[in-house]
């Protein structure tokens, strides 16, 4: 029954996903914009165990609940971890009625043809094994396109749905997300031609099947209006990408359909040294505001 209650979740529910995933190359920039400097830990033990109490920290907060959160991407250090002895997959449904979701990437591969493919994952099969029996719905794996080259935007989707085929064979959900850089100067060519090669994965896909879409806010209102309404697609969602929240959240707000899935935006404002009063205050109003422009569109 979870099951089909967090697809409907995930479905129509009015709310947005968010980022908690860190991983290790990340999660040292994370925990410096949260008022943890490098020198507060030694090694990866430490500084692991520090971003998973700042996790903990929002994932208890009384804001973080599903009527506005409906989902949450974990890193598998996360779902390997548990939050007041109950594992934290089990512990977001349970508490919050948040849709656990698992970040499965080992990180990204050099540029090549403008793009950055993902790393090799000889071990998935057994990564989302393990998912399945923590509850997880669903995953995330990220890729990011650099340039406007049909070339290696074709093959950085194609990669995508690659392991989507593989995710997909294990009963979740997969979230694919070919990130366009914002700061490149031919961004607009680049989504244009994004859209083409998903819409021709996604017509591939068999009936039964569905994935998910995270993608990079686009340079035109309703670019992906068409991935939106893709019988394949279960959600499209955005990430900010290194846009300020207010940003992020102007150019979500002009998407209909497009809800959001943030980590830096999320966090922004946050710090280690707020008591608990004035970090649920702040991160109140952030959630607030993210679900609102989620919904606006």
């Amino acid at each position: 029954m979870s099951k089909e209650t967090q697809t409907k979740q995930m479905t129509t529910g009015e709310g947005f996903v968010a980022a908690l995933d860190q991983s290790g190359g990340s999660t040292p920039k994370a925990l410096k914009l949260y008022g943890i400097g490098e020198e507060a830990y030694d090694g990866e033990t430490e500084m692991f165990d520090l971003i998973h109490a700042m996790r903990t920290r929002i994932i208890k907060s009384p804001a973080f609940r599903g009527d506005k959160v409906v989902g949450a991407i974990l890193f598998e250090q996360t779902m390997d971890r548990d939050i007041d002895g109950v594992p934290t997959a089990a512990y977001l449904w349970r508490t919050c009625k948040v849709v656990p979701f698992l970040k499965i990437d080992k990180g990204l591969a050099d540029e090549t043809d403008g793009v950055r493919l993902m790393k090799p994952m000889p071990d998935l099969d057994s990564l989302l094994t393990r998912a399945v029996e923590a509850g997880i719905f669903g995953t995330k794996m990220r890729s990011v396109i650099d340039a406007a080259s049909p070339t290696g935007i074709a093959a950085n989707v194609a990669q995508q749905f690659d392991v989507a085929r593989q995710v997909l064979a294990h009963g979740l959900i997969p979230i694919i997300e070919p990130e366009i850089s914002i700061g490149i100067p031919d961004k607009a060519a680049a989504e244009d031609i994004l859209l083409q090669e998903l819409t021709r994965h996604l017509d591939a896909l068999p009936s039964d099947q569905q994935v998910m879409l995270k993608l990079t806010l686009p340079e035109r209102a309703g670019q992906y209006a068409s991935l939106v309404d893709h019988p394949r697609v279960m959600r499209v969602v955005a990430l900010s990408g290194g846009y300020s929240r207010d940003e992020a959240n102007d150019r979500l707000s002009r998407n209909r359909g497009v809800i959001a899935s943030f980590s830096r935006a999320l966090t922004e404002g946050l710090s280690a040294d707020q008591n608990d009063e004035a970090f649920n205050r702040v991160l109140s109003a952030t959630i607030d505001s993210i679900h609102a422009a989620s919904v606006a569109g």
